[in-house]
């Protein structure tokens, strides 16, 4: 287990603590499945917080081998009640992704979605260490709010320095091969926390097969 923040761990935690429900649905996120048919079959997947599961355990049923993180143990013990539902096995990680020891080229592809719980300096470490996790000729899938959101309030965080815009993406990526960056205002309909019209981004980036 890697060291945890105390503070963002019992946030968390209270997050994922309603029983009755998944904050965020139990479908995997609608761009996830749109995208998914990059992943050649049997793909080592590392799914960046994931809290209750719904996107890790959605991949462990098409066949991947998923690795999960999150920061918080009460998120995680829904995410392995949802693995036990569906009959799929995931590998689960407590970690602090800002102190986690990133593996070096470990997997196919990293799904990272809604991971907007970071400031500049600790999302700049964070991207390293994802892209860091991908072997040569992997993807990164990532979805997530822009600065737009904050007019529609209907998830996400507060803090404007969170929020994604496509020249931040461009530049965080200007390494890989950007194979898709589509900008949009759709209804996301995913639990309790997220649900309304919405201001996303969508990125799918693929680390150069020499790199």
């Amino acid at each position: 287990m890697a060291a945890t923040d105390p503070g963002a761990q019992a946030f968390w935690d209270a997050r994922f603590g309603n029983s009755e429900c998944l904050v965020f649905g139990e479908a995997p996120n609608l761009f996830l499945s749109q995208q998914a048919h990059l992943l050649p079959p049997g793909s080592d997947v590392l799914a960046v917080a994931d809290g209750e599961g719904r996107n890790g355990v959605w991949l462990a049923e098409q066949g991947h081998r998923v690795t999960a993180t999150d920061i918080s143990p009460v998120g995680q013990a829904k995410a392995r009640a949802l693995a036990a539902k569906r009959g799929v096995t995931l590998d689960f990680v407590i970690a602090d992704l800002d102190e986690w020891d990133w593996p070096e080229a470990d997997y196919d592809a990293v799904v990272a979605i809604f991971i907007q719980f970071f400031g500049p300096d600790a999302r700049a470490r964070m991207f390293q260490g994802m892209k860091r996790a991908v072997r040569p000729g992997g993807l990164i899938l990532l979805q997530g709010y822009r600065n737009e959101q904050l007019s529609y309030g209907t998830g996400g965080p507060g803090a404007v320095e969170n929020l994604y815009t496509e020249a931040l993406l461009r530049e965080l990526f200007a390494d890989w091969q950007i194979e898709h960056l589509a900008v949009h205002d759709s209804a996301l309909a995913e639990g309790p926390a997220h649900n309304g019209m919405s201001a996303l981004i969508d990125l799918v980036a693929r680390r150069p097969a020499n790199g």
